[in-house]
């Protein structure tokens, strides 16, 4: 147990964390597998991952240093991966707290801290990105201290050990001076000085905490779990104890342990290192594995309650089954259930509803609304058909009130902006609790409903044309007063099915903005754009000009067709009304009406005010 440490990696998003992981790797001469090519972030090996340009889902690795496995793992860094960040935690001994060199501690600096001062883990500050121009280390430094002390954290851990790093360079110092750095080896350095050794008694009764979950065509289900107390031996009879408390004897087919980037088959392990084992069908995560003779379990992971939900349903539009592999009820139903194994953070909940296809439909919950989108975008990438509804936050009941989440948010605009963006905020009920200005830039800190919050990221970014940045994090569920009116643009839907037609978009765009362009498939019922008024304007993008044998002089000369807005899967989840739902294909996503046709809708409202 001497020779092991394990740490996390934990920061805001996009802060360096994977990049820091990588240069650990390559400087500790990791064996590295053959397709990772000399540029590419070794552990962000997922295809969403790598388009966005941050970690979703938290990774293993270990690396040898003079003798002793250090195992790391890196952890995502939005606040909607929480969950993640939350029982990958209860595997590490002690923590590298990475802050920006300009930025500071940012809002999920503040939630994976608390995480961490709450289990008692060692920390340590690496100031990252002191290569920037404007970096500002003494500042960041005493920001970081004043977050320890207000997160309540002991005197120990506020004595916290700094190194300053620049992880894209390859270079770390405990000194500021980047001239003087030459390799990663302070890292290494603090944590085998800083970080303890695991605890456990090797010669007790085996305990073991599943962290994650994970799959393999050959051998099953994978649970990567830290081993408490004991030791364990590939094939060895154990007990598994599930969330229920119930127990069952199952033999281990193969137990693996991390070396490098890869895992390998190990005869034995023993208390302190983290290990990949199969052979339990029915496992999930925060459950034990024990000794059969003595089984005793492990606390359970405990996870915060989802703020937003979304329901999921059959795609029933007229150009339903065209696009996807998998399109029924079945196969909906088992993909989402069987997420639930592996994200601790989502819920699942079956619901009949006469308004939805076949009158079922599944309410899924989650952490936020990235969170969701990036279950709906794995989805439609393995073949998935299906609609979802608007993202709606999740009301609580207690004590006969109404409780909805709250989030703190932290906005960065210039100074130019800045009246425009708080002016939105104040009108999405937004709380100012801070307010200063800066080289031009404008920081401002607010509490504000969950519910304010959805579908303004593409406001924010058109108000600031670009350059703002917008953080937020759950911060309590509080009752909300307030009167909430609905989106201040209808749609602009289409009345006829077929392909758009230049001249009948030409009609149209004077009315808002497009979301198409000419020659693109639509149906009655599809929403084509976005109206420049509150309400919905029925609409015939797929019109043809009459040709005749008059023409005017200049005719046609002066018209100008804008550029229609494309609208990817966010942009379509943040846009939608609570009639409207977005069909997802692996080609596209569209948005529509919920009852296609204006007649019928027209009636059924009509029906509901006369109830």
């Amino acid at each position: 147990m001497s020779n092991i440490r394990n740490i996390a990696i934990i920061a805001h998003v996009d802060h360096g964390k994977t990049t820091l992981v990588d240069a650990l790797l390559r400087q500790s001469l990791t064996k590295m597998r053959k397709e990772v090519a000399a540029g590419d972030l070794i552990m962000d090996s997922n295809d969403l991952e790598k388009e966005r340009g941050i970690t979703i889902f938290s990774k293993n690795a270990s690396v040898d240093w003079h003798g002793t496995k250090i195992n790391i793992i890196d952890t995502p860094g939005h606040a909607d991966f929480g969950g993640e960040v939350e029982r990958v935690l209860s595997m590490a001994d002690g923590c590298l707290l990475l802050v920006d060199a300009k930025e500071g501690p940012m809002p999920q600096t503040r939630f994976v801290l608390r995480k961490a001062i709450d289990l008692g883990l060692k920390i340590i500050v690496v100031v990252n990105k002191i290569d920037k121009p404007d970096a500002r280390l003494d500042w960041v430094v005493d920001k970081t201290f004043d977050l320890f002390v207000e997160l309540g954290a002991s005197d120990e851990l506020t004595d916290f050990p700094i190194v300053y790093a620049s992880a894209k360079q390859g270079l770390a110092g405990n000194e500021q001076d980047l001239s003087k750095m030459t390799d990663i080896s302070p890292i290494f350095e603090a944590v085998m000085k800083y970080i303890p050794e695991p605890k456990g008694d090797p010669a007790a009764s085996l305990q073991m905490l599943v962290s994650t979950i994970g799959g393999d065509n050959f051998k099953g289900r994978i649970a990567t779990g830290r081993v408490y107390n004991g030791t364990i031996k590939a094939g060895q009879e154990i007990m598994h104890i599930n969330r229920d408390g119930v127990m069952v004897k199952n033999r281990l087919v193969s137990l693996m342990t991390y070396v490098g980037l890869e895992r390998l088959d190990t005869a034995e392990a023993y208390a302190g290192d983290l290990v990949a084992i199969s052979g339990i069908p029915d496992i999930t995560i925060g459950e034990t594995i024990a000794d059969p003779a003595n089984p005793m379990a492990l606390p359970l992971l405990s996870i915060e309650e989802p703020t937003v939900k979304m329901t999921f349903c059959v795609n029933d539009s007229p150009f339903g089954g065209k696009e996807g592999q998998f399109t029924t009820s079945r196969q909906i139903r088992e993909r989402l259930y069987k997420e639930l194994e592996q994200d601790m953070a989502l819920k699942v909940e079956d619901v009949t509803d006469e308004d939805l296809p076949g009158g079922i439909g599944w309410v899924v919950s989650g952490r936020g609304e990235l969170h969701l989108a990036i279950l709906i975008e794995r989805m439609r990438r393995e073949g998935f058909e299906f609609q979802v509804s608007r993202p709606q936050v999740i009301e609580h009941k207690v004590d006969g009130k109404t409780l909805v989440p709250f989030e703190r948010l932290y906005v960065e605009v210039p100074e130019v902006h800045s009246g425009k963006v708080i002016e939105r905020l104040g009108s999405r009920h937004g709380q100012m609790l801070n307010i200063y200005t800066e080289n031009s830039m404008v920081f401002v800190e607010y509490l504000i409903p969950t519910r304010g919050l959805i579908g303004y990221r593409n406001d924010f970014m058109t108000d600031t044309k670009g350059l703002g940045i917008m953080n937020s994090i759950f911060e309590k569920f509080d009752k909300d007063g307030q009167e909430w009116k609905e989106r201040e643009n209808g749609s602009l839907v289409s009345t006829e099915t077929g392909q758009t037609l230049q001249y009948g978009l030409m009609n149209v765009q004077d009315r808002g903005t497009l979301f198409y362009g000419p020659g693109e498939n639509v149906y009655k019922g599809q929403v084509v754009g976005r109206n420049s008024r509150e309400d919905d304007v029925f609409v015939n993008v797929c019109k043809e000009k009459q040709l005749s044998n008059m023409r005017s002089r200049g005719s046609g000369v002066a018209e100008h067709f804008d550029q229609p807005v494309k609208m990817d899967l966010e942009d379509c989840l943040e846009y939608i009304g609570d009639d409207e739902l977005v069909e997802v294909t692996p080609k596209n996503a569209r948005i529509r009406k919920r009852i296609l046709d204006e007649s019928e809708a027209r009636r059924k409202a009509r029906g509901i005010k006369s109830n």
